[in-house]
Parts: C-alpha cells; sequence; structure tokens
C-alpha cells in the first residue's frame, strides 16, 4: 500500500489569543483521503488547531496565528488569500447541529447561491444529500424546515451542506458528541465513505472513535508550563497499540489524571 499524497502541511504553528498561547509550535502532514482524528484532554488546543486550518481563528479578534499550513502548495495564512475562499475548500461541521431555520433543501442551496453557482441546483441538493446518506429519508420533504429533523439527520445534513460547495477537505469538531449511539454509528459509517472523495479531519474526546475511523492519529497534550503540544502523532493502529510515548499510552489506557 502505497502512502497517501500529503494535501496539508503544519508547520510550527502556535496560536495565542491575547497573551494567552494555547497551541506551542505543532508540525505534521496530513495525507489526502484519510481521516486524521485529533484527540487529547480539553484544554489542550484541539479545535483551535481545527479552526486554524481553514482560518476561523481570523474571526476571532485576540487570535494570532504564527507558522505555515501549506494547502496546495502556498501558505493560506499569505496576506493577499482570501479567507472566504479557503473556507469553501475546507468546509467545517460544529459540536452541535447548526441547520439554517431554512428548508432542507435551501439549507443545501444558500453556500452554493453565495458563492454564485450557475448549475443544476436540484442535482446539486440531491447529489449532496446522496452524500451525506440522508437522500432517501428527505427526498419527499425537502421544503420541510431542517429544523424537524432528529439530531443525527441534522448533522447529516450540516455535512451535505459542507459538501454542497465542493470542499477538498472536511473539518469535523466533536460532529457526534451531541448524538445519541446509533446516529453516532451513522456518523462514522459516512466518514469512512467520504474519505473515498475527501480529507476528513475530526477532533474527538472519544478515542473508542479514534480508533474506529481514523487512520492517523495526533494526540495533545499540556505539560506544565507548555499549553498545546502536539506530544505524538501516527498510524492511528500504532499509536493505540504501541505508542512511543509513556504520556500517550497513560492517557489512552485512561491512566492520565
Amino acid at each position: 500500500m502505497t502512502d497517501p499524497q500529503t494535501i496539508i502541511q503544519a508547520k510550527e504553528i502556535s496560536v495565542h489569543y491575547g497573551s494567552k498561547k494555547v497551541l506551542d509550535n505543532v508540525s505534521f502532514d496530513i495525507g489526502e483521503n484519510e481521516v486524521t482524528s485529533i484527540i487529547g484532554p480539553s484544554g489542550c488546543g484541539k479545535s483551535t488547531l481545527l479552526r486554524s486550518f481553514n482560518r476561523m481563528n481570523d474571526l476571532i479578534p485576540s487570535a494570532v496565528v504564527s507558522g505555515e499550513i501549506i494547502f496546495h502548495g502556498q501558505n493560506i495564512y499569505e496576506p493577499h488569500l482570501d479567507p472566504t475562499e479557503i473556507r469553501y475548500q475546507m468546509g467545517m461541521v460544529f459540536q452541535k447541529p447548526n441547520p439554517f431555520p431554512k428548508s432542507i433543501y435551501d439549507n443545501i442551496a444558500f453556500g452554493p447561491k453565495v458563492a454564485g453557482f450557475t448549475g443544476d441546483m436540484d442535482q446539486l441538493v440531491e447529489e449532496s444529500l446522496q452524500k451525506s446518506a440522508l437522500w432517501d429519508e428527505v427526498k419527499d420533504r425537502l421544503k420541510d424546515s431542517a429544523l424537524a429533523l432528529s439530531g443525527g439527520q441534522q448533522q447529516r445534513l450540516c455535512i451535505a451542506r459542507a459538501l454542497a460547495v465542493e470542499p477538498e477537505v472536511i473539518l469535523m469538531d466533536e460532529p457526534c458528541s451531541a448524538l445519541d449511539p446509533i446516529s453516532t454509528l451513522a456518523i462514522e459509517q459516512l466518514m469512512r465513505e467520504l474519505k473515498k472523495q475527501y480529507s476528513i479531519i475530526i477532533v474527538t474526546h472519544n478515542m473508542q472513535q479514534a480508533a474506529r475511523v481514523s487512520d492517523k492519529t495526533a494526540f495533545f497534550m499540556n505539560e506544565g508550563d507548555n499549553i498545546g503540544l502536539l506530544i505524538e502523532y501516527g498510524d492511528t493502529q500504532k499509536i493505540f497499540s504501541q505508542p512511543e510515548h509513556k504520556t500517550t499510552e497513560d492517557y489512552i489506557t485512561g491512566r492520565f489524571g
């Protein structure tokens, strides 16, 4: 099996919120058509790193990001690049399902309309819902409010909404934490299907989930005064069975804390 192509390179990424450092000198590569999980205890910078990949930290006035994130051969933090374009290429799915108070159809069509899509919107909506394994459940009620869907359906709708603007990377921030076990398994199965076409980066507190769905795992930790450190990164199977660092082993086996 050949190694996947690298789609994103994080190079010495540090993030401050005002005077508080939350990520310290993080470097690792993310493979194309893989699921990469980011694990670690609360407050170690996982979500901050995820938001760094599509410049959502730009929306926080006190945030300062240093280092480089290389995507298609260029640093996405170059001042001439439009963050909105980067966010189209790296769609975000949040912890809590957040459908717009619109119809199912309009939720999917919203992003493409803003982006100036001129193709067949009906086809795009259907394809996006097919990819998120939701089409068969909603095809007869596309004009109904998205808020009437169950929590798991709403999260799949949010994934479809992210797919509708045709990203290359899908960022997921604890996408199953608000869902029941059956909906969680549906989202995990969806990730396995989606990685055939997309690269996925997921932040999760659920280590079993990371072990089930991801190809690579990055383990983050705070140690003393050092905040947001990348302790270990590698193949998920190796991280969970033969970690190189004792801190990783202690966290994964539940001895940490």
